[in-house]
């Protein structure tokens, strides 16, 4: 079993640029695929990038394509979410989610989530 915890969110304004992270509580996200989602305020939460353990797959949302690159750190394989180009539509919690395997996208496809952090871009 694997819990994510991510950080790394905060205020910013339009045009600005955030960097999500997400650990492993208590082991190593091997072999899992690490997704990340959005939730808005009165909206449904959305997929927004996710990322296979070896780095091979990627993919994202039609939304964040060319603004937002997951990918893992090098040294602590922790996977992060780069996101550049901030739009106030971006504003959300942000939850890292982990899974044994599954189409990237699908929620259903993960099992572990963590308690999300709130991203906000000011116009």
């Amino acid at each position: 079993q694997v819990q994510p915890v991510e950080s790394g969110g905060g205020l910013v304004q339009a045009g600005g640029s955030l960097r999500l992270s997400c650990t492993a509580s208590g082991r190593s996200f091997r072999p899992y695929i690490v997704g990340w989602f959005r939730q808005a305020p009165g909206k449904e939460r959305e997929f927004v990038a996710a990322i296979t353990w070896s780095g091979g797959s990627t993919k994202y949302a039609d939304s964040v394509k060319g603004r937002f690159t997951v990918s893992k750190f090098n040294a602590e394989n922790t996977p992060y979410l780069q996101m550049n180009s901030l739009k106030p539509e971006d504003s959300a919690v942000y939850y890292c989610a982990a899974g044994r395997s599954g189409t990237l996208d699908y929620a259903s496809s993960y099992e572990y989530w963590g308690q999300g952090t709130q991203v906000t871009v000011s116009s």
